[in-house]
């Protein structure tokens, strides 16, 4: 498709009765499209770039207003997309944004793909790849920290890193080759050891960073997966409430009310986590409740953290042992709730059932010393070092892999260069790991990378 010879349009913001809706045009004839549908207040002769003009969409039908706008145009290279961008903030509502999109069609532009303002701003060089993708990171930032780590990548701070370890890599690259030409050449004759140990230090140790950087992703940009779980009645659903400040999960007396899988965000202490309350262990009665209690050990083997919910003014059960057995005690929470009623198990056989595993006494009802559960959360996070204090540049999954095929040929490169091997064999390794480097940025890439990457677009991005 030859993207300079067409001309696209899409709705940019949620559609939805609000203040303002936002229609974006871009491409070679948006200014001329402009000019066809839109009829200012005041006559002009032409747009001028980054400035507002007051006035109305025009329907062709009957050459009658269809909606008082501001449009304003930015002339390219000046633009998201660098090219001729034209945006029209209308009011806001599903047939108004529709027709003017219609009359906009008409008018000679065709629809955008999902994605392509941005992809077009890629191929046309304002962004690369990296940035690209922080945009979609940022739309979806589940706390501060990914809002942070998405804006240090927009502003280009993967990309950087990045280049600058595809610059060391083809520094390495040139003095070899010129080895390869010119062996007679002593100015210019490397020394093997130094060379190999220059790859590890400085190209492979940044590079194993940005690897070992990818676990915190999931942290800041996923959420941490805590599993709420216990035996039937016990307040699970009751302490996912009370950890939302919210009702967000159905309460009652009757045993069993939750038979399904309930998932909701909440930021404890400044960590983004996806509480997940569960279907209570109990004897099944059918196929539904079956369902529940499956899926609920589903969850238990993807949880990153499990709070194992104890009624203190009831007896242990046998479900309560067989949950103990099943869940993994490096990263688990014993929460005893009921503590605002007698209590019907003893503090001694809570101390020897959970000895070892960290321990919260709470009220899901009066919502007592609930601040202790979230920085018993808290600190049970943190015992798995994760650094909190800054926002380090994090690589998404098709990173990582990029990086680790990079890593493996850098391996391979100072291995063979100090086993003796041909520079030539040298050489091939450098030049797989620039490649591999190379796929980040997108300096080497793919129709069905882009697709991927641009797929998860919403129209009008």
């Amino acid at each position: 498709m030859d993207y300079n010879e067409e001309t696209i349009a899409a709705i940019a913001t949620p559609i939805g009765i609000g203040g303002i809706g936002i229609i974006k045009i871009s491409g070679c004839n948006a200014k001329n499209i402009a000019l066809k549908i839109f009829r200012s207040r005041q006559p002009i002769k032409s747009f001028d770039s980054f400035r507002l003009c007051l006035g109305h969409i025009i329907d062709p039908k009957s050459n009658l207003p269809l909606d008082e706008v501001l449009l304003s145009i930015m002339h390219g290279p000046f633009s998201y997309t660098r090219e001729d961008v034209v945006e029209i903030n209308s009011h806001s509502g599903y047939t108004i944004l529709s027709r003017i999109l219609q009359i906009i069609l008409q008018a000679g532009a065709r629809l955008a793909k999902p994605g392509e303002f941005t992809l077009r701003a890629f191929l046309n060089g304002r962004i690369d790849l990296t940035q690209a993708e922080a945009i979609i990171d940022l739309i979806n930032a589940k706390g501060d920290m990914s809002v942070r780590l998405a804006a240090d990548q927009l502003a280009g701070g993967l990309g950087t890193r990045i280049r600058e370890i595809r610059g060391a890599i083809v520094e390495i690259l040139a003095r070899i080759d010129a080895s390869i030409d010119f062996p007679d050449e002593e100015s210019i004759t490397i020394t093997r050891s130094y060379t190999a140990d220059h790859i590890r230090k400085k190209i492979l140790k940044p590079i194993k960073e940005f690897i070992a950087a990818y676990t915190q992703r999931k942290i800041w940009h996923e959420g941490l997966a805590v599993v709420i779980v216990g035996r039937v009645n016990v307040g699970k659903s009751s302490i996912l409430n009370r950890l939302l400040q919210q009702e967000r999960a159905i309460v009652t007396a009757i045993p069993g009310t939750t038979r399904d899988i309930l998932e909701c965000m909440v930021n404890v202490e400044g960590l983004p986590l996806r509480l997940i309350d569960t279907a209570g262990i109990r004897k099944v009665k059918g196929k539904v409740e079956q369902k529940g209690v499956d899926l609920t050990r589903t969850q238990l083997t993807l949880a990153d953290l499990t709070l194992l919910v104890i009624d203190r003014s009831r007896p242990l059960n046998q479900h309560d042992l067989d949950l103990l057995k099943e869940i993994d005690k490096e990263t688990t929470i014993v929460v005893i709730n009921k503590i605002d009623l007698p209590a019907r198990l003893s503090e001694k056989k809570i101390n020897y059932t959970f000895k070892h595993l960290p321990r919260v006494n709470v009220s899901a009802l009066t919502g007592e010393e609930f601040k202790e559960l979230n920085k018993a959360i808290f600190t049970k996070v943190m015992d798995k070092k994760i650094d909190i204090s800054a926002a380090p540049i994090i690589p998404n999954l098709r990173h990582k892999m990029a990086l680790t095929k990079a890593a493996e040929s850098l391996e391979n490169a100072s291995r063979n260069l100090i086993n003796g091997f041909p520079l030539e064999t040298v050489a091939a390794d450098l030049s797989w790991a620039k490649d591999a480097v190379d796929e980040i940025t997108g300096n080497k890439t793919n129709e069905d990378i882009l697709d991927n990457i641009f797929s998860r677009f919403c129209i009008g991005k």
